[in-house]
């Protein structure tokens, strides 16, 4: 496995393995890889020749007041979990590579970054795009690999490949969880023992939302009270709750269609983000006691 610190290198190396009809896999993260990184990994491993990790905490996406500073940092442990998954690249530059002088070219996608995180965060995407664009450049991959819990931020990515012409394929992936239902994330690392046990509930109230969408409540009002109702009995400072539709992000009034329900909460130090994509049509035939039997623990416990 390379480690590659230097954008000419990592041009070079792309130029060449496409020379050679190699197809290229990249997975964009910002380190500290756990498993749902890793699922990436996988995924990209399974469907081409070479698979680039990229690692890079990229500042333009951080406001002064975020956490850039102390975001979670782990390099040899990320090295070694990638030669496990035998990866062939991680792309690693320094700031000064990937933003060498006075940077004035940036990558704005409009509309669908002005919901949900884009409403707190107003410059993120602005960042998010840009530095992917500039992945994109860079490493030239076939495919790159994206994870659902970051869904307006794969939409937002998939719009920028779309109206730009990128040649590359967005694949998103599903949300990796821990074994009680919290997704996986580097910022989980920022809450205290109280606090993770309670913000298993951000999983708790999308079931409920799944399940209540199950049984054929379709007032998106409705969906969010209920969601709000149980994240309240937590220290957890909800920060939004949407219900949209999952192909624009469109606020809808009444749930149909394919529909995303989404939320941010704040536990502590921890900005922790959550999601669940349903399918009103699917979700209309799917019999109700099999859905509550099958969910019947989380049930028991609000």
């Amino acid at each position: 496995m390379k480690v590659i610190k230097t954008v000419a290198e990592m041009q070079q190396y792309a130029n060449e393995a496409r020379l050679a009809g190699k197809k290229i896999g990249l997975v964009p993260t910002m380190g500290y890889l756990h498993e749902g990184h890793m699922s990436l990994v996988d995924k990209a491993r399974f469907e081409n020749s070479v698979v680039v990790v990229s690692i890079f905490v990229n500042p333009t996406q951080f406001a002064p007041n975020e956490d850039l500073a102390a975001y979670p940092k782990d390099f040899e442990a990320d090295r070694k979990k990638c030669q496990e998954a035998s990866v062939d690249v991680i792309f690693y530059p320094d700031e000064k590579e990937m933003y060498p002088n006075i940077h004035l070219t940036w990558v704005d996608v409009d509309v669908i970054t002005k919901k949900l995180c884009g409403k707190t965060r107003p410059t993120h995407f602005r960042g998010v795009a840009t530095v992917v664009a500039k992945l994109f450049n860079i490493i030239k991959p076939n495919k790159a690999y994206f994870g659902q819990k970051d869904y307006q931020q794969s939409l937002v990515i998939i719009k920028m490949v779309k109206d730009l012409n990128f040649d590359v394929k967005i694949v998103t992936c599903p949300i990796v969880r821990e074994k009680d239902g919290l997704a996986m994330s580097s910022r989980n690392k920022y809450l205290s023992s109280d606090e993770r046990k309670e913000a298993v509930v951000l999983y708790q109230s999308l079931e409920r939302a799944k399940w209540i969408i199950t049984e054929g409540e379709k007032r998106a009002a409705t969906i969010k009270f209920e969601m709000k109702q149980m994240i309240q009995k937590t220290s957890g400072e909800i920060e939004y709750i949407e219900v949209l539709n999952a192909k624009n992000l469109d606020n809808l009034d009444i749930i149909k269609g394919k529909v995303l329900v989404a939320l941010a909460v704040k536990f502590g130090k921890a900005r922790l983000i959550d999601n669940i994509v349903i399918d009103t049509d699917m979700s209309e035939t799917q019999s109700v006691s099999e859905y509550v039997k099958k969910h019947r623990g989380i049930f028991n416990e609000l």
